[in-house]
């Protein structure tokens, strides 16, 4: 019976000792590679979080400007369109006021020789009544009546002469072809003789005077 005793004490004894060297086992303090793994590990999570971020970055970026390069492209066609529409504009422009420039110079000179005309039938009519007459008087009257009649349709188109004797020269008006010398100062400058009329129409000249000035 103390043996029997006996035995289940040293039983207990064992169990007691193998749940201390169990709860050893379980308490023992992480060591230094252990630490280091667990420092590893957050460095690589660290890593990996800025790895992401960073690509994250690089890929709105990348987004960004793709869409501005988009937008740009549309911005050139707009405007490569607009170009081609102003210039074909432009281009036609030219034609139609080249096209007007042309009929208006036609239908000037059309307008002219109209006017001209009648003055033509006026100088043959007059060259064949001058074969049988005798006086000259009438003769003189019928060629003022012609030359008259032609200033009138000069006025018409507002061609006005040029004012040039005992003028002041003026290059912008007068064409110098000899010149003499002033027997008076009043005279130095001056037109003394025109060779050749010269007409304006709205100011703008169409033939110079030719004329003759006192140095």
């Amino acid at each position: 019976m103390e043996k029997k005793r006996n035995q289940e004490e040293d039983k207990e004894v064992d169990h007691a000792n193998n749940q201390d060297i169990n709860h050893k086992e379980t308490s023992i303090p992480p060591t230094e590679n252990d630490s280091k793994t667990t420092n590893n590990c957050s460095e690589e999570e660290e890593n990996m979080k800025e790895k992401s971020t960073f690509f994250g970055k690089k890929n709105t970026k990348e987004a960004k400007l793709k869409e501005k390069i988009a937008q740009l492209e549309i911005e050139k066609e707009e405007l490569n369109e607009r170009y081609l529409r102003l210039f074909s504009e432009f281009d036609n422009y030219k034609k139609r006021t080249a096209k007007e420039k042309l009929d208006l110079l036609a239908t000037a000179s059309e307008t002219v020789i109209s006017y001209l005309l009648p003055v033509i039938d006026d100088f043959e009519r007059a060259i064949q009544a001058n074969q049988k007459v005798e006086n000259i008087d009438s003769l003189k009257e019928g060629f003022e009546i012609i030359y008259k009649k032609t200033l009138q349709i000069l006025k018409q188109f507002n061609v006005e002469e040029i004012p040039a004797i005992n003028e002041p020269f003026n290059t912008d008006l007068h064409e110098a072809v000899t010149h003499f010398p002033a027997t008076n100062e009043e005279d130095k400058g001056k037109i003394m003789e025109v060779l050749s009329k010269g007409y304006k129409i709205h100011n703008k000249v169409i033939r110079f005077s030719k004329v003759v000035v006192a140095n």
